[in-house]
């Protein structure tokens, strides 16, 4: 396979490509740290921010494959009097769609954009921070990417499971892919080994998001971990292979996956400071990611890492 030609001018953070067991690419540069001088590595640690959305949608499936929860199911059953404002007829599987047409607590459409919401640690501090947006859409009329329909799905998940969802996360997703070097982390105590996110004026990304991620999105992870986490998708290892197929049919947008192509699977996060991107084609193997802890992201190097697929 040709190696598309690739210049890290400026570029903080990580890009690694495989094909299998073979490595393609593997690139780190900018720093971890910019103050203390700790540059980056391939196993640096970073925020992927909405990454995390199909981490969600695989416990959801998980919790569905045991019969503890549906599709259909309707987040009203589980949340009881909590969230008033959602519609009584907004179902698992609208969520997971991005279709229920709920009010989105952190909506990237909006303008001006919401202001940032740092003091979110816990799941109260999500129930709480989730209430008082009132109905967009009738649920299942329209595409609408949203972030609290995720975080809706990472409370209901914990309700169904009487386990927290970061653990959730953990035992259902990351340690049977193997992704060791991937969990929940305090933004504000970030430990040795992860990258701190940067603003364009050079500040860091402390005050900019939540304390500990859920449902939509903060987890943490490695380019690393993410060679090992799209084989395990495909191999039946986090949940059964027919609902690995089925979060494939569709068109654009999976259950939390994107389609950007036939035969191809994609996350992807931005928030501030913070550039994720994971793209997989299961019939050759070929995983490309790009991670970044910089303000400017990816730029032109997501365009070329394309190439891989377009030419695969």
């Amino acid at each position: 396979m040709r190696v598309p030609s690739m210049r890290f001018d400026d570029f903080s953070g990580v890009v690694l490509v495989s094909r299998g067991d073979e490595t393609l690419l593997a690139h780190a540069s900018g720093y971890a740290h910019i103050a203390y001088g700790v540059e980056n590595t391939i196993d640096t640690r970073f925020a992927i921010a909405s990454g995390t959305k199909g981490f969600t949608a695989l416990v959801v499936i998980g919790l569905i494959a045991e019969g503890r929860l549906e599709l259909s199911t309707r987040a009203r059953d589980v949340l009881g009097d909590d969230l008033p404002l959602i519609d009584e007829r907004v179902t698992v599987e609208h969520l997971l769609t991005h279709t229920s047409g709920i009010g989105d607590y952190c909506d990237e459409e909006a303008d001006p954009p919401p202001p940032p919401t740092p003091l979110l640690a816990t799941s109260a501090d999500y129930l709480a921070a989730l209430d008082g947006y009132p109905q967009v859409s009738p649920p299942g009329t329209e595409f609408r990417y949203n972030n609290g329909a995720f975080a809706v799905l990472g409370l209901i998940a914990e309700r169904i499971a009487g386990i927290p969802f970061a653990d959730l996360v953990w035992t259902r997703v990351t340690e049977p892919a193997g992704m060791t070097d991937t969990a929940f982390l305090r933004s504000d105590a970030l430990p040795a080994g992860t990258a701190t996110g940067y603003l364009e004026d050079g500040r860091t990304n402390v005050f900019s998001l939540p304390v500990v991620g859920h449902g939509d999105g903060g987890i943490y992870s490695t380019a690393s971990d993410f060679r090992k986490f799209w084989p395990a998708l495909f191999d039946g290892r986090i949940v059964p292979r027919k609902w690995v197929d089925r979060l494939q049919r569709a068109e654009g947008y999976g259950l939390g996956f994107w389609l950007p192509r036939p035969g191809v699977v994609h996350l992807n996060g931005g928030d501030h400071g913070v550039t994720f991107w994971s793209t997989h084609q299961p019939s050759s193997g070929l995983t490309a990611t790009l991670i970044s802890n910089d303000h400017r992201g990816g730029g032109p190097l997501l365009r070329r890492l394309d190439e891989f697929f377009t030419e695969a």
